[in-house]
């Protein structure tokens, strides 16, 4: 008889060092399970998506140990009616690609790079300065050095100021297949830029810095230029509709870049690498909607710019670009996000 009740007494305190060390994984399941099934997948944010397998088979394994052996009933119900549960969250019906592209536009995009907006803040800082550095450069040797000769297309301080004004508000410098390398040229150097300044995160961020600030620089120095024959308004008004979007892109990505170089300089508890992991996925998030934003302004570029020449309807659309990101970015994620997500504290029967 004491031999039973010394045998019961044993897998008692093995099935509660077992429940002891899974029991957090298990709340954590059951959260992000009865998340999806009030409502629904699109609910989950990154974090949870990446989540949800891993928890899923850490669950289906303690399952499996339980039974081998043998542990209390009420755990093994408990196991497998929450493996049952999240299978279904796991390998449910797939949603369709439309549905994909829905939930990263209106969700994932936006609230990823709302969770990096300081980095992305201080890489928007860094393009201003360069910005700033190159208006205040007057030396036209400094031009020819910082601006490419694919960007320039022949504009330059030899150029006259009626030549400047043509390309400004006339097809004429820039049609047929010159527009299309023109614009084609564009996209591809910001794209390169774009994923060089993620890329060049994990170098500490130095090279991230000097990529923005040169990108800033140049577009500082065209617009120097410009100012100095007294078109400074007109340049903007060129450059701004497509660039808000094209600039702000370009920004993002090394703000993921820079967050890239924080999780390898200062590593949180969980260490370098999980930091690291963490902050490559959402940049991952935040480079594919760059890329997007980078199409975009390459259609505003190709196609309104040329058809609209007047400089109030111009600046009218680069406010309202800026206008449009802004919600996007900071005022979308809020009210997407809205309702609490309380603590789930509800365990296996014991």
């Amino acid at each position: 008889m004491s031999d039973l009740r010394q045998g019961v007494r044993e897998l008692s305190l093995r099935s509660a060092d077992f429940r002891r060390e899974r029991q957090n994984q298990w709340n954590r399941l059951e959260l992000i399970v009865e998340q999806v099934e009030k409502r629904g997948f699109r609910s989950l944010d990154t974090d949870e998506i990446h989540q949800l397998p891993a928890l899923y088979r850490a669950a289906v394994s303690s399952l499996s140990v339980a039974r081998s052996i043998s542990l209390d009933k009420n755990l093994l119900e408990y196991l497998e009616s929450l493996t049952a549960r999240a299978y279904f969250c796991v390998y449910g019906v797939k949603p369709r690609p439309a549905s994909v592209v829905k939930n990263f536009l209106m969700d994932s995009f936006p609230r990823v790079v709302t969770k990096l907006r300081w980095s992305i803040l201080s890489a928007v800082v860094i393009t201003v300065i360069g910005v700033l550095v190159g208006l205040a450069l007057e030396d036209s040797e400094a031009y020819y050095a910082v601006v490419p000769e694919q960007l320039a297309q022949g504009r330059g301080p030899t150029s006259t100021t009626e030549e400047l004004r043509k390309i400004l508000y006339s097809d004429e410098e820039h049609e047929g297949d010159e527009l299309s390398f023109f614009t084609a040229y564009l996209f591809t150097h910001n794209t390169r830029v774009g994923l060089l300044s993620f890329a060049l995160g994990f170098a500490l961020g130095l090279p991230v810095i000097l990529l923005l600030f040169y990108n800033g620089l140049m577009l500082g120095v065209m617009g120097g230029l410009y100012m100095s024959r007294g078109l400074g308004l007109d340049f903007w008004a060129w450059v701004l509709p497509h660039g808000i979007t094209e600039i702000l892109a370009v920004c993002l990505c090394g703000g993921a870049g820079l967050a890239l170089a924080a999780a390898l300089v200062r590593p949180g508890r969980h260490g370098r690498m999980a930091g690291l992991s963490e902050a490559g996925r959402t940049g991952a998030l935040v480079v594919l909607g760059a890329v997007i934003m980078l199409l975009l302004a390459g259609v505003i570029e190709g196609v309104f710019r040329q058809i609209v020449t007047d400089v109030p309807t111009r600046l009218v659309m680069a406010l309202a670009s800026a206008v449009f990101w802004a919600g996007y970015f900071f005022i979308g994620p809020k009210s997407l996000s809205s309702g609490n997500k309380g603590p789930y504290t509800k365990g296996p029967n014991t």
